[in-house]
């Protein structure tokens, strides 16, 4: 639990919180899987909601990586990759900004769910927090209440494997770009080494 102080910074209380009653296997039973309290923080409903919104964005980002996938490969068919440096850096930015562009309905997503949670009272602090959860940049100038403070964790988590995948994939497209348009030297090279 926090306490609000008079220079309005969020700041642990010491002994804040109420003695759990039944002591520590009456709190751990099954029965309180959702906070009883404002100051229990609930496991079981978080979860419940999380991990589907885990999996929507999930599938948000393998129809980003599908497009850039197959937007690459349209381009090397046309004879339009590795073929200059402009050419080449208009597909790498493409792929980018397809990327950035998941990452943002994502972040819009988890904000929806914030919103319809009852956290937030309009949808722009939603969209605020759920970007600094997803991003894991969380300036703590906002704590969720106990009941549904795990989807903050959940959606950080869910962020950084979406940005290790985007990063993966914009590597790939840049391997492939380098692979194309400098492929005969791997080729000379391998050709030298046979004759040594």
């Amino acid at each position: 639990m926090y306490c609000q102080e008079a220079d309005s910074r969020l700041n642990p209380c010491e002994n804040s919180a109420p003695p759990r009653p039944g002591g520590f296997d009456a709190w751990h039973g099954s029965e309180n899987r959702v906070a009883s309290s404002s100051n229990e923080i609930a496991i079981f409903l978080p979860l419940v909601i999380g991990l589907p919104v885990t999996f929507a964005t999930i599938v948000i980002h393998g129809l980003a990586v599908l497009v850039i996938v197959n937007s690459v490969r349209h381009e090397m068919m046309l004879g339009r990759a590795g073929v200059g440096f402009w050419k080449d850096l208009a597909i790498v930015s493409g792929a980018v900004l397809v990327a950035l562009a998941a990452h943002l309905v994502e972040i819009t997503v988890w904000a929806l769910v914030l919103e319809l949670c009852s956290e937030f009272p309009h949808f722009a602090p939603a969209f605020y927090q759920s970007a600094m959860n997803y991003t894991s940049l969380s300036y703590g100038d906002v704590v969720m209440p106990a009941s549904w403070r795990l989807l903050g964790p959940l959606e950080t988590a869910d962020g950084l494997l979406m940005f290790g995948v985007s990063t993966a994939m914009i590597f790939a497209v840049i391997q492939r770009l380098v692979r194309v348009r400098f492929g005969d030297m791997e080729t000379e090279t391998s050709e030298r080494q046979r004759k040594r």
